[in-house]
């Protein structure tokens, strides 16, 4: 099989010392699925935008069929049919789905004129070939984070690339609805298109892919066949250790309630029913999962649990104490929470790591100030920033950077440690392992257990059903705001939780 790509001694450094790149060869076969793995920090997203003409290489070449190229922007990559699909959402939130999907390729009519009625139906047409279960006119800014991956997704297949780079699109994936996007791409492959795929999922790579290239700290380790690879295997040479994968959950007898929602309501401005009669608690020392295709009110619970959305009834309570009604910082004293969507809701991007790892503490810790509250001490500011990053293993080169500068594992490390450092006895975690790797994820998973030994009530929301079997003591299932099962995690399996996913089966949806 004759090679597509070829990327020869590429090195990328980011100033003013950090190698992301360390002398890289790969090549990439025409009509393949390639993997490319390894921790958060190792290269691979750096590799891809090299490729892609977002980030040039200091040295280093690509050949592209045959012929040595230089990408100086993702618009000379497209044209000549290579696309990324980023692990960031990238599209205008102002905008509809068909909107964003056929942005920059649109059909017309007699002067340009946009063809409204063909962009719609073509775009509609793709949402039912992936069974995307999208609204062609929904506006961006109005639906979810996986919807919106999606759309992602899509917007790339409309333009019919040779090769598609692919950044963990399946972070935002239900377990049902990823094996329909890997059909198309191996139907994608067989019709000789290449797909270049990232991953944290090894699983996923090791079903998808053909050949598999693993990253660690810039410097490539090796490239396999997909079917002479094992998950142990790979793993261990992405963080260069033994990684555990069995489920990590000890026996603990669980303490009196700490966290309860009775009765919860929501019904949002169009008068939508989002939230339908919510009663759930969560004991100190327990971990309870809620598992749910996004999109089924997971998102509405946990905007009223913090405050930024008002429940039209019901009572939320942490430690005996009625917060339904208190404001946000009020409700911080108690709660800690990690965000689905660090960089807008989780994050400052553009402020300084060390102002992202305090925010919160510095309201609520004295030591982080002086002059009664008036002044940030920047001593402990740094201290606290370093103690994060010593526990949490974030890769960075120094706290004064702008956050945004760290990759994307590297900046849920960062929310994680700052929100589990919380004193709070109720951590509220909305996809917490979201876009990190293996080695990182059993590291949080071993946190995040701490946490339960500490006898803090944990409610976990999580697309991944794997991750919440292995740590959960409970799961409750939410279909359509209801919720429509709750289960011991010992004695249910991902295939009744899946279904009961799908069909609300409690209630005959």
């Amino acid at each position: 099989m004759e090679n597509i790509i070829e990327m020869n001694h590429i090195v990328k450094v980011f100033p003013p010392s950090l190698v992301a790149l360390d002398d890289v060869s790969v090549d990439f076969r025409k009509g393949e699925i390639h993997a490319i793995v390894g921790e958060n920090g190792a290269g691979k997203s750096t590799l891809m935008k090299a490729l892609y003409g977002m980030q040039p290489a200091v040295s280093g070449e690509i050949l592209y069929n045959g012929s040595k190229v230089r990408f100086t922007d993702p618009g000379e990559a497209i044209k000549a049919g290579i696309g990324m699909v980023h692990q960031e959402i990238m599209l205008v939130p102002q905008y509809t789905v068909w909107e964003n999907v056929v942005l920059g390729s649109e059909p017309v009519l007699l002067f340009d004129r946009l063809d409204t009625k063909k962009a719609r139906q073509l775009v509609k047409e793709k949402i039912n070939e992936f069974h995307f279960n999208l609204d062609a006119d929904a506006k961006v800014d109005d639906i979810s984070i996986a919807a919106r991956q999606k759309v992602e997704i899509l917007k790339l297949l409309f333009r019919n690339v040779t090769v598609l780079i692919m950044d963990e699109p399946t972070s935002v994936l239900t377990p049902q609805e990823i094996p329909q996007l890997f059909d198309e791409l191996k139907r994608l492959r067989d019709n000789g298109h290449t797909i270049l795929f990232i991953s944290h999922h090894l699983d996923e790579v090791l079903d998808l892919s053909d050949r598999i290239t693993v990253l660690r700290k810039g410097k490539k380790i090796g490239t396999m066949d997909a079917g002479a690879a094992s998950k142990a295997g790979l793993a261990q040479m992405m963080v260069g250790r033994e990684v555990i994968f069995e489920a990590l959950l000890k026996e603990q007898r669980a303490g009196d309630g700490l966290f309860k929602v009775e009765h919860l309501n929501y019904t949002d401005s169009n008068k939508r029913q989002r939230l339908i009669d919510i009663n759930l608690q969560v004991h100190a020392g327990e971990i309870v999962g809620v598992a749910g295709v996004e999109g089924n009110g997971q998102l509405e619970l946990v905007n009223v649990i913090m405050g930024l959305i008002e429940p039209t009834s019901g009572t939320i309570e942490v430690q005996g104490a009625d917060i339904t009604k208190s404001s946000i910082l009020e409700r911080r004293r108690r709660i800690a929470f990690v965000s689905q969507d660090r960089t807008n809701m989780g994050s400052s991007v553009n402020a300084r790591i060390t102002e992202n790892v305090i925010m919160t503490h510095h309201r609520l810790n004295p030591r982080f100030t002086q002059w009664n509250g008036r002044i940030l001490d920047l001593r402990q500011a740094d201290m606290f920033t370093n103690e994060v990053r010593d526990r949490f293993d974030v890769q960075m080169t120094s706290p004064e950077n702008p956050f945004k500068s760290l990759s994307g594992g590297n900046q849920q490390k960062v929310i994680l440690g700052r929100e589990l450092m919380l004193e709070a006895p109720f951590i509220l975690l909305d996809q917490p392992t979201r876009g990190l790797d293996v080695g990182s994820i059993e590291y949080v998973h071993r946190r995040i257990l701490d946490m339960r030994a500490q006898m803090r009530a944990i409610l976990l929301i999580s697309a991944d059903l794997e991750e919440l079997f292995r740590i959960t003591d409970r799961l409750v299932v939410m279909h359509r705001g209801r919720v429509v099962a709750e289960l011991e995690t010992r004695n249910t399996n991902i295939t009744e939780v899946g279904y009961l996913m799908l069909e609300g089966a409690a209630y005959g949806a």
